[in-house]
């Protein structure tokens, strides 16, 4: 059974410049049977724990949510990402992803978990000092105390380096904390906060704040969604904070923030997979049944498009979350570190933070449309709380506000890949600039021969990458350093990035599928074609909004003509194969890559 050791590894954000390979991708029909039985501990434990007492919940049952915890503390829910050194399990981040989808199926709690377990534990693990980490990592994850993370304000919302909470440093090392911190997970009942504020009122820098400080909350946010996870603001008034819970340095919050930030939003992406799988299952069922016209609604061509389009844009989700996980996990295994210490995973991280905000957006977005049609195929019973998907669809839309903003990670993706560039990291700008030689001068033969499973696709995934150098290209020498300015054409240039990543991560997974002769394989290929033939659409559109945005006249015309040079993509007949998805989906009564 192959592993991620298997993984051929990438620099963060090299995607766009190397062509990879199907046997050097992870993909989740290479999961061992340690991942599959982990996979269905979490999903029991969702099903026969966390289900049934969702209604309990949204009352603002805090003790059993408390209770919850502790319950999935027992079966190693919590301990995924831990060294066994401090009482975790110490597994790979595959399977860290696996538990996260399968606890999709449950937002609220979703939410109750991953404040705890993702932005609690990760940055303690990650940055905590030995005493620090013996102190609280046992009792964490053991569920005897419940983490929550503080960094939000009502005025720096996205821009969190802009926060007000003060620390000011007393005569004997201590900290005293003054501040407000806003739309707190777990707020109303944690006991352990990892709380941000500006020593001095300039040394932006984390902290481990107990409640028994003197934390107070204020009252539960009357929320649209995930009415079954507390959210409150946290008031510190004179909160005495001793020396040795400052979390990382003095001055150097920044790298916790953003480094746990890079983690939870590839956590947050795995919850929308998993949460948009479950819808799948959903529609399937109720199209199979409910009737209309004498026939079951699933036998319509119109129901047909989008069961088989919320498959597609699962599939590829699920392609890029899996290939993120192989390409974390390798460059894990391939740095030599001390099991017990996390600053491998720390640096595997932030290399692959550009792929991680991929992941959040697209993930959030392909869930958003999921649900969206999940509620059009049950008509008026989709809009009654007779049924989950009216709750579904309320829990979802924080998810594109969660962990950064959809937009600002937009503006992170492009910009982080610009710096990398500009700081040699990565070899942008000269492959730009060959491009550029290429596409101005006579026609090349072909880099990629016309035989093989999914050729077509293989070369439009080519000339995605293409495309988005030559755009990127042109941005970079046109505005220079204020390229940061011009945030309409980053976000465009953000969407060609997002389509590059999710079409080759789906093209890769259906050649890997066909290559080892996979029963579906046929079907892995449907999925692929249908979201490699709609990216095309979407990257030239993207592409051509953003050239008209950076050029005029000769020179647009000149780009123009490049674009339509480069990105040849021959249309396909999406409709039959979205049908053939369909009906396996109504067959199998769920996502039928599962």
């Amino acid at each position: 059974m192959p592993t991620t050791t298997d993984t051929t590894i990438l620099r963060g954000g090299e995607f766009l410049l190397q062509p990879a390979e199907a046997d050097g991708v992870f993909t989740p029909e290479k999961l061992t049977e340690e991942h599959l039985l982990i996979g269905r501990t979490a999903e029991e434990f969702v099903e026969n724990e966390v289900l049934p007492k969702l209604d309990q919940l949204e009352q603002k049952d805090w003790n059993l949510a408390r209770e919850l915890v502790k319950k999935g503390a027992e079966l190693g829910l919590l301990g995924v990402d831990v060294p066994e050194a401090y009482g975790g399990l110490g597994l790979d981040k595959v399977t860290s992803l696996v538990v996260s989808e399968r606890l999709a199926r449950s937002a609220s709690f979703g939410a109750t978990f991953g404040a705890h377990a993702n932005l609690t534990i990760v940055p303690l693990m990650l940055f905590g000092t030995d005493a620090q980490k013996q102190r609280y990592l046992p009792r964490l994850l053991s569920g005897e105390i419940i983490g929550a993370y503080g960094l939000s304000e009502s005025g720096s919302g996205s821009d969190a380096l802009g926060a007000r909470t003060k620390a000011t440093r007393q005569a004997d090392g201590s900290f005293l904390l003054n501040g407000e911190k806003m739309w707190i997970t777990n707020g109303g009942f944690a006991d352990l906060f990892v709380v941000f504020a500006k020593v001095d009122g300039e040394q932006f820098t984390a902290f481990l704040v107990e409640r028994g400080y003197g934390v107070k909350s204020g009252k539960e946010e009357h929320k649209m969604g995930l009415q079954g996870s507390s959210t409150t603001p946290l008031i510190f008034q004179d909160v005495r904070v001793p020396a040795e819970n400052v979390l990382g340095e003095v001055g150097k919050g920044h790298k916790v923030a953003f480094n746990v930030l890079n983690f939870a939003r590839f956590k947050l992406g795995a919850m929308c997979s998993g949460g948009a799988a479950s819808a799948i299952a959903e529609s399937a069922k109720y199209a199979a049944t409910r009737r209309q016209f004498g026939q079951p609604i699933a036998s319509f061509g119109a129901i047909k498009h989008k069961i088989g389009e919320m498959v597609v844009r699962t599939y590829a989700i699920e392609s890029l979350l899996y290939r993120t996980a192989g390409l974390v996990d390798a460059r894990i295994a391939a740095t030599p570190h001390d099991p017990s210490d996390g600053s491998a995973a720390l640096a595997a991280f932030e290399e692959y933070a550009v792929e991680s905000s991929i992941a959040k957006v697209a993930g959030s977005e392909a869930l958003n449309f999921v649900l969206d049609e999940n509620i059009q195929i049950h008509g008026g019973n989709g809009y009654v709380r007779d049924y989950p998907a009216e709750r579904h669809y309320r829990d979802a839309r924080v998810n594109r506000i969660f962990e950064g903003t959809n937009e600002i990670n937009r503006l992170l993706i492009p910009g982080m890949l610009i710096r990398r560039a500009v700081k040699g990291e990565l070899p942008l700008i000269p492959a730009a600039k060959a491009l550029q030689d290429e596409i101005l001068g006579p026609p090349s033969v072909a880099s990629m021969a016309d035989e093989g499973a999914l050729a077509g696709e293989r070369r439009a995934v080519e000339a995605f990458k293409k495309t988005a150098l030559m755009v990127i290209g042109l941005a970079m020498q046109t505005y220079g350093q204020k390229l940061t300015d011009e945030q309409e054409v980053l976000m465009h240039l953000a969407d060609i990035a997002i389509d590059v990543y999710s079409a080759e991560s789906a093209v890769l997974r259906a050649l890997a599928a066909s290559q080892a002769k996979n029963r579906r394989a046929a079907l892995h290929a449907d999925a692929a074609q249908v979201f490699v033939n709609d990216a095309a659409l979407r990257i030239d559109a993207s592409a051509r909004q953003a050239l008209a945005a950076i050029s005029e006249g000769d020179t647009l015309r000149t780009m123009l003509a490049a674009l339509r040079r480069v990105l040849k993509v021959t249309p396909i007949n999406t409709v039959a194969a979205r049908r053939r998805i369909a009906d396996e989906t109504v067959a199998r009564a769920g996502y039928p890559f599962a």
